[in-house]
């Protein structure tokens, strides 16, 4: 099947991160039975309302309980860790289950303190356009969330004191000579690990050329920046050199998306999702997701209505019919080989459900 999952082991109000954890374990295993190809794992750190701060460790776990599906980060951010110990990690974890193990890697951990670069020609651009179907709204200014005060402290904390995060670039060399095995170090576990190295990327900077010139598969993130998708899928691919592992570009492309039976559930399901990226982008770090009356409290001002604009314009919301055609002119617009679905609902068996509508709408003739 070419739809996948992307799994922020999210906690929702009244709950615990053991019970997100215990949700995780039982959606992959769920994901697993249903033929989805991928269970990708994100890290997050300081974000009351994830439980994935540590996606190694959850991906050894999921891995132990479900039996063919790929699974895999998405993505570690290797602006706070080294090379070696990512290598270590995963291939200590191949070495339990070959041939499943999935290295998605980003630079969104890079120093906190530097700010988020728009993409090219954001300032150009005129409002929200459709393109062949596919909304694509105006940029957001990632700016405004880098320079958050709480930012910078957290970065102290990510990282040892007086440490520097090398070049991108550098660091993804580093980690394919650790698993080929001709880095002037060895990695045990790790070299010689059956693991496929991803890079995920927002726009059309530097972790696309870098994913394009080293011949890696690449993942665009519709869900979190849908206004740079194009021009993150385009420049990879005008990057792109072919590759002993991958012989032409390879896309896998992210969107959010809440199925029901009818479309007012799926609506009444999706209705916290506002309030959730809101708590993300004022800084405070992703909410305890919540219940739709919760939501439904929740008094916005224009500026809140603002902020979270392009992400709930772009969320896929509706019957398994309606949800599969959006998705499928996501696939198109972009080239997309394969698509990473996230879906959050407050209630676990909502979340299920909702995967499980689109597996059979999407496997439809």
């Amino acid at each position: 099947m070419t739809l996948s999952i992307l799994d922020l082991a999210p906690i929702s109000s009244g709950s615990t991160a053991a019970d997100a954890l215990r949700n995780t374990i039982d959606l992959a295993r769920r994901a697993d039975e249903l033929g989805y190809r991928r269970y990708w794992l994100a890290e997050h750190h300081f974000a009351p309302g994830v439980a994935g701060s540590a996606p190694a460790v959850l991906i050894g776990l999921v891995a132990a309980a479900t039996g063919t599906i790929r699974v895999g980060s998405g993505a570690v951010q290797l602006g706070h860790q080294t090379p070696l110990s990512v290598v270590e990690q995963f291939g200590l974890i191949d070495a339990l289950h070959p041939g499943r193990i999935d290295l998605g890697i980003g630079r969104s951990g890079r120093r906190r303190s530097e700010p988020a670069a728009a993409p090219p020609g954001a300032a150009e651009r005129p409002g929200s356009r459709m393109v062949d179907g596919l909304l694509i709204p105006p940029p957001f200014d990632f700016s405004k969330l880098a320079a958050h005060p709480h930012l910078a402290h957290y970065a102290t904390l990510l990282q040892q004191p007086g440490a520097r995060t090398p070049d991108f670039a550098d660091q993804i060399d580093d980690v394919l000579a650790f698993l080929n095995g001709t880095h002037d170090a060895h990695a045990v576990p790790g070299e010689g690990a059956d693991v496929q190295v991803w890079i995920l990327g927002s726009s059309g900077g530097q972790s696309a050329q870098v994913a394009g010139e080293r011949g890696l598969p690449f993942a665009a993130n519709y869900h979190v920046s849908p206004a740079s998708v194009l021009e993150a899928v385009e420049a990879y691919r005008e990057a792109f050199k072919p590759s002993d592992d991958l012989a032409e570009p390879y896309v896998i492309v992210s969107a959010d998306a809440v199925v029901a039976e009818d479309e007012a559930t799926a609506r009444e399901l999706a209705s916290p999702y506002a309030l959730w990226v809101r708590s993300i982008r004022t800084g405070a770090g992703a909410m305890r997701y919540a219940t739709p009356a919760e939501a439904a409290a929740h008094v916005w001002s224009e500026a809140d209505r603002e902020l979270v604009k392009d992400r709930v314009d772009t969320q896929f919301v509706g019957t398994p019919e309606q949800v599969t055609e959006r998705l499928r002119v996501l696939r198109r617009v972009t080239g997309a080989d394969e698509l990473l679905v996230t879906t959050i609902t407050h209630d676990h068996d909502d979340r299920v459900r909702s995967y499980e509508l689109l597996a059979e709408a999407w496997n439809r003739p």
